[in-house]
């Protein structure tokens, strides 16, 4: 992709237009970028025997495409791998920052950031495209560590699969900001505001079994 291609925002479609609250819609290619990055967990939606499956799992993501692994047992991935040209699913990231307290109980909300993204996701079989999948799905976890852990041997390669979607169809939507009374209701007595939400990384616990001269690596300290 040209840089000017990637700094274009993403095109909007049926699909990735909202029915509500259209301002709160987002296309720009940085921010959906940056939502992703953020996130660690991703919601994986399909359609397996006629029916919806939805799945929480991790995802990695580099450039334009994301992947997201499993084993080779997995209900997805193995569709994924089957189905021609490619299983369709809907992916989506949330975060919750904040929540909105109003006076009205009609009025309550949350601040949050979101990303959806239609496709068709295929399975990833070129052997060095796997790795660099599997190395982006350590290190969006903990950037840098794929370069501080033993890397994956041939025996659980074989046993991984990772599929692939492209960022091609894809939104973010968002709300920020306080409550929205009517203002029949900026009188009554109740609190009314936002609780600001943010997750954090708490202290590091070393393994029981853990050589006690390893000491903490930089990519750590700096969480």
């Amino acid at each position: 992709m040209s840089d000017t291609a990637a700094a274009a925002p993403y095109r909007a479609t049926d699909r990735t237009a909202p029915t509500r609250y259209r301002e709160r819609a987002s296309y720009d290619r940085a921010l959906v970028h940056g939502i992703l990055d953020e996130a660690f967990v991703c919601h994986l939606g399909f359609v397996r025997d006629g029916a919806p499956v939805v799945l929480p799992t991790l995802y990695g993501r580099v450039g334009e495409r994301l992947y997201i692994h499993g084993s080779t047992g997995s209900g997805p991935l193995r569709a994924a791998g089957q189905a021609d040209p490619g299983l369709p699913v809907c992916l989506t990231v949330t975060h919750v920052d904040g929540l909105v307290l109003a006076r009205s109980a009609f009025h309550h909300s949350i601040n949050y950031r979101s990303v959806v993204v239609h496709g068709i996701a295929h399975e990833v079989t070129d052997p060095e495209e796997k790795r660099t999948a599997l190395d982006a799905l350590v290190d969006h976890v903990v950037p840098g560590r794929s370069y501080d852990s033993r890397p994956p041997n041939a025996k659980e390669l074989a046993a991984t699969a990772v599929i692939s979607l492209d960022l091609n169809e894809v939104s973010a939507k968002l709300r920020t900001g306080g409550p929205s009374d009517d203002a029949e209701d900026l009188a009554l007595p109740h609190w009314a505001g936002v609780v600001p939400l943010a997750p954090r990384h708490g202290a590091l616990i070393p393994a029981d079994d853990l050589d006690p001269s390893v000491g903490v690596p930089d990519y750590l300290t700096a969480l």
